[in-house]
């Protein structure tokens, strides 16, 4: 059985998970909902009925693949323009910022057109252009289905493994920056329970056990912004 120093530390885990899926969201949530915003209300319909199926394909890739080309593309990149070993939270945060986008870009875009064209057509016929009429007016009617979307992505982002183990480095220390590796909790338990006993088995079903109340918190989250009170 592998000693108690060689099992990592929770606090470690949890910060390191906090880190790459925050950076996930900061990358995600802005280009999924401008991509929502431009196929629901700026594209024309020919391309949007083209780029909509097509986004969604983007959610059966294998996360392998994305870790893949993570690992042979981003990594080399990282590490030659922006220095360090390429294994980083950044590394983590780029590859699951882009799999949470099909997530945040469905759900947002299907908010958007569930507003009624009443408040369209009211807001330009004040005179307002198509920009102010979808930060005014659709932007906060959507707003539930924009929260949902952004806390079910967040939701795939804390819960994803295998992509992250290929590109995060798996380092069993608090990151200091960026470009240090990291090992969230889910790489942990993948990573050692193939020869974890004892203690250190039932730490690692722990953490399954909070990673378990992690999704659980955030889909009761999405699924009470989704049915809450109407945007103001």
């Amino acid at each position: 059985m592998p000693s108690r120093a060689n099992v990592s530390p929770p606090s470690v885990n949890r910060q390191a998970r906090t880190a790459a899926a925050a950076g996930a969201l900061v990358i995600g949530v802005p280009l999924g909902l401008a991509c929502a915003i431009f196929l629901a209300e700026m594209a024309p319909p020919r391309i949007s009925l083209i780029l909509k199926p097509s986004v969604e394909l983007l959610a059966g890739i294998p996360s392998v693949v994305y870790g893949f080309i993570g690992l042979v593309v981003l990594v080399p990149l990282i590490r030659d323009f922006l220095g360090g070993p390429g294994f980083s939270v950044l590394a983590s945060a780029i590859v699951l910022g882009i799999m949470i986008l099909p997530t945040i870009i469905s759900i947002s875009f299907d908010a958007l057109r569930a507003v009624p064209n009443a408040y369209r057509d009211g807001m330009l016929a004040l005179g307002a252009t198509k920009w102010q009429a979808i930060k005014m007016v659709l932007l906060p009617a959507a707003k539930p289905g924009i929260v949902a979307a952004v806390i079910l992505g967040m939701g795939r982002a804390v819960g994803e493994t295998m992509a992250v183990i290929m590109v995060a480095g798996n380092a069993t220390k608090i990151p200091s920056s960026l470009l240090a590796p990291v090992r969230t909790l889910t790489s942990n338990i993948a990573l050692e329970m193939g020869y974890a006993a004892g203690d250190h088995r039932e730490a690692l079903f722990a953490t399954g056990i909070v990673l378990f109340v992690i999704i659980a918190i955030l889909n009761l989250m999405a699924r009470w912004v989704a049915l809450g009170r109407p945007a103001k």
